[in-house]
């Protein structure tokens, strides 16, 4: 499998930046791949509120006996081990994977910019480059025609 290349660039540490999940997956061999595929599809699938209520569902349907059991610390461990825990884990998620859109557009935008301000830093170098045409010489090109009117007058 060729690694594609990245369309946000490299790290300064040399990382490749790409958009897509998958192109960060391991290229090391066939179990590797497979083992991140089968992580990311199982945290994809997880990770979504359909989950959430399905999970939602199943612990609901221990609670009768939890409750029937007429113990506090079942009641407890049900709340805290089957209602929690199934629940939660799809929420939190979900809720990781709001933030982490959210950070992923801001970076976006930022790489962005940056990469606006490069081609603009470097427009105000060449224009402050005196052996470019334009800008910073021409600017010294009329002061040296100025000086010389001056002194031919």
């Amino acid at each position: 499998m060729s690694e594609r290349h990245p369309r946000f660039g490299f790290t300064r540490h040399g990382a490749a930046v790409h958009e897509h999940t998958a192109d960060h997956l391991p290229h090391s061999g066939p179990a590797a791949r497979f083992n991140a595929w089968l992580a990311v599809k199982v945290t994809t699938g997880v990770g979504t509120m359909w989950c959430a209520y399905a999970f939602t569902a199943l612990a609901l349907a221990s609670l009768p006996s939890a409750i029937s059991s007429g113990s506090a610390v079942t009641l407890v461990s049900w709340i805290s081990q089957t209602f929690l825990q199934l629940v939660l884990l799809s929420v939190i998620i979900v809720g990781q994977n709001v933030v982490a859109a959210a950070a992923d557009a801001r970076s976006a935008k930022t790489f962005e910019d940056a990469e606006e301000n490069k081609v603009d830093i470097k427009t105000a170098i060449d224009l402050l480059d005196t052996r470019t045409e334009g800008g910073l010489t021409a600017v010294l090109d009329a002061i040296a025609a100025l000086a010389a009117r001056k002194d031919g007058t």
